[in-house]
């Protein structure tokens, strides 16, 4: 016999987040561990999440001009030296070929840790004069970066993900796009996801290596840790200078291009995932789930099998003409409270109970999988209410995950205090720094919280670092990630 969707199985969120993390993407067949160590199987239903990230993204690229291309997934050593502060960066992560065909390679091979060099060279080909800009290219990818500790979808030495790379004519432009990048990754997040994230500049030392200025979006999971959830970098000419990516002016002079890059990983579904996940499994905010409704049959007898069968398929094409993504389980190798296990711990918004009762009545109940609520609706008020009921369920997500959030973003006025809410329930961290990396360093290896950005709202103010006391002019938000 099959156990796996019996709820006894699944281990309590509200016991042991980090068990229960692990334990529900499993049982919902999320993920799987590969044989490879430090990666992971993504399967089919999870997948799908990641797919209509894709599609979401790709609808918002496009209206900027942005256009999909792949490059390749090996690095020569040498290009990527090109730019030291960059190689310098990542270098600790860094996974090298030396052997190919059975030869030492003269010049080795790193796997793709990110695609600012192979591309930027092909860039240096491309552009000549004014008229080649802007360059608006993004390629969905795998990269490798060696983890030494790994969390199924958190941290993975290898992972998916979109990585946008742009030339510009001026420093305006580009930074226009990455603005327009980090918005766009709050979108997903928030649209979406039902996730609110706190948008921000990050520090000098936590900017993506060979960046000018690095921005990104950021989330609060329910153990009190930060997510970092994409991230947007203006990367002025320091790239344009190193792969000699220059053109002719309108005005006739030779100029180097004005560059940005922008990343989204499979990291954000392990957001989602901890987000609005709960002791019974995954729940699922409508817009993003592959599948918005499930309908099961309740059988009582053999003699209903062939009239419910084809009345629950009436009520999956209404559904399906509806635009909204159903599943008919009927499968008859599973019991109905195994489907109901099956389905809850999978996350799916909506449950439609179809038993002889609702087929006699033209009618069917809804059961939804945020609060567990069931009313029962006729049929042909079946799909207003559906679309209502998947819109409240993903408003009230939205909802919760921002009371969260504001409930756990504290105001730190000293050092002590700091400490304290670190040591108890952690959260964000909004507290005056002096903006000097000693400092910074000082207060994460005290406290273990880092500097997770400058809100693009904070106020000038003047205050004092809640570390080292010296003038500060900005509240920054701190706090522990994953």
């Amino acid at each position: 016999m099959n156990k796996q969707f019996e709820k006894k199985e699944l281990k309590k969120k509200s016991e042991n987040l980090s068990d229960w993390y692990t334990d529900v993407i499993l049982k919902a067949t999320i993920a799987d561990y590969a044989p490879v160590k430090g990666c992971m199987v993504i399967r089919p239903y999870g997948y799908a999440l990641w797919e209509s990230v894709q599609e979401a993204l790709n609808r918002m690229m496009r209206t900027a001009g942005i256009e999909n291309a792949y490059f390749p997934l090996f690095i020569p050593m040498s290009l990527l030296e090109k730019e030291k502060e960059h190689v310098a960066g990542f270098s600790p992560e860094l996974a090298v070929v030396t052997i190919g065909g059975g030869e030492k390679l003269k010049d080795p091979l790193v796997v793709r840790p990110t695609s600012e060099t192979v591309m930027y060279d092909m860039y240096a080909k491309w552009v000549h004069s004014w008229r080649d800009l802007p360059v608006l290219i993004n390629q969905w990818n795998n990269v490798v970066r060696w983890e030494k500790r790994t969390y199924l979808f958190l941290r993975t030495t290898e992972f998916l993900w979109q990585e946008g790379h742009t030339a510009h004519e001026t420093e305006k432009e580009a930074m226009e796009m990455v603005m327009q990048a980090l918005d766009w990754y709050r979108q997903v997040y928030e649209d979406y996801f039902a996730m609110p994230v706190v948008m921000g500049r990050k520090s000098e030392s936590e900017k993506f290596a060979g960046a000018k200025t690095t921005f990104s979006v950021e989330a609060l999971m329910p153990d009190g840790k930060a997510l970092q959830g994409g991230t947007s970098h203006n990367l002025g000419q320091n790239f344009s200078k190193s792969f000699e990516i220059s053109f002719q002016s309108r005005e006739g002079t030779s100029e180097f291009v004005w560059q940005t890059s922008f990343g989204f990983s499979t990291r954000s579904l392990g957001g989602l995932f901890l987000t609005h996940g709960d002791d019974s499994g995954l729940v699922l905010p409508p817009k993003i789930a592959s599948i918005q409704a499930v309908i099961i049959p309740i059988f009582k007898n053999e003699q209903d099998n062939e009239q419910l069968i084809a009345y629950c398929g009436e009520v999956r094409d209404a559904l399906v003409g509806q635009g909204i993504r159903t599943r008919l389980d009927d499968r008859d190798s599973q019991s109905v409270g195994r489907k109901f296990n099956e389905w809850e711990v999978k996350g799916v918004p909506v449950r439609l109970e179809i038993g002889r009762k609702e087929m006699e009545d033209r009618s069917v109940t809804i059961a939804r999988r945020d609060t567990g609520q069931k009313s029962v609706v006729e049929r042909k008020e079946m799909l207003p209410e559906i679309e209502k009921v998947l819109e409240d369920i993903q408003k009230s997500l939205f909802a919760n995950a921002t009371k969260h959030l504001t409930d756990n973003t504290h105001e730190a006025s000293t050092f002590a205090e700091f400490e304290e809410i670190m040591k108890t329930t952690r959260g964000f961290i909004r507290a005056f720094w002096c903006e000097e990396e000693p400092c910074e360093a000082a207060i994460k290896e005290k406290t273990k919280a880092a500097t997770r950005c400058l809100p693009l709202n904070a106020q000038e103010e003047k205050g004092e670092c809640v570390h080292c006391g010296k003038p500060a002019t900005h509240r920054w938000l701190f706090g522990q990630s994953y």
